[in-house]
């Protein structure tokens, strides 16, 4: 990986391919090796740039910020020195919520959106004090208390399963205790999603466990010229349970 120093945080990235360029999020609690299995089927049409966000991979960590907004202006950063100045961006479940920051602080940088496996709401009290206090737990015990009760609700397939498993086991607690924070604050982007221009794709398995295939439908019905790929029997993992039509669907960018 390549390494480029942001405001003080060196973040990790792979730069893979030609095209339009397409900015790669992963989610939580996981890092750009997710991407690894789609990437390949991609990079002919895309300028694909797959970051490592703060504290996770092999990126940098900064204590004292605990906002999805400072992830998303790491990304912005990351592609200011890149030289690319406006780019579509892509989040899977957290890396969602991060394009969403990214969206409404950066809208000029947008040329198109994808959401997969993630969702526009904010927590309710109950998400929020869960979040808050697994922070505690992975500082006290470690990220196992994450891997353990995490991974079978992350995909049926036993693969995806142990892969998911090890990667979350890489991870460092400070980093992944941020992020639970990080989450758990997160405003509602419910109204800023309704009111996009840009290409808009959204990819959401049915059978997901931890974010419900209903929110991919509300997305939906909140913007009705966005782009909606449903992947039946498949979980929160589909880039990699199902690469080739997560690839499909990225040719959506493509042709708008």
């Amino acid at each position: 990986m390549e390494k480029l120093n942001i405001d003080g945080i060196d973040i990790a990235y792979v730069r893979r391919g030609k095209g339009n360029p397409l900015v790669l999020i992963h989610g939580y609690p996981l890092d750009h090796t997710i991407w690894d299995e789609v990437v390949p089927l991609m990079e002919k049409d895309f300028d694909l740039i797959i970051p490592d966000l703060r504290g996770f991979g092999e990126s940098g960590i900064m204590e004292s910020d605990n906002s999805i907004l400072g992830y998303a202006t790491d990304i912005a950063g990351l592609l200011s020195q890149l030289k690319i100045k406006k780019a579509s961006i892509a989040g899977h479940s957290m890396g969602g919520y991060v394009a969403l920051a990214f969206a409404r602080e950066f809208p000029d940088r947008v040329s198109g959106l994808a959401m997969v496996s993630s969702q526009i709401g904010a927590d309710t009290p109950e998400t929020k004090e869960s979040r808050l206090s697994t922070a505690k737990q992975v500082m006290e015990k470690g990220v196992s208390v994450v891997a353990e009760s995490m991974t079978p609700k992350l995909s049926a397939d036993k693969r995806v399963q142990d892969f998911a498993q090890h990667l979350i086991g890489k991870q460092r607690p400070n980093g992944v205790s941020n992020a639970l924070n990080s989450m758990a604050g997160r405003s509602d982007s419910s109204e800023l999603f309704g009111k996009f221009k840009f290409p808009v794709l959204i990819i959401h398995g049915d059978a997901d466990l931890l974010i419900p295939v209903k929110r991919g439908r509300e997305m939906k019905a909140a913007l009705p010229a966005a782009q909606y790929f449903e992947l039946a029997g498949r979980g929160h993992m589909a880039m990699m349970e199902k690469p080739e039509a997560v690839a499909n669907a990225f040719q959506s960018f493509v042709s708008s």
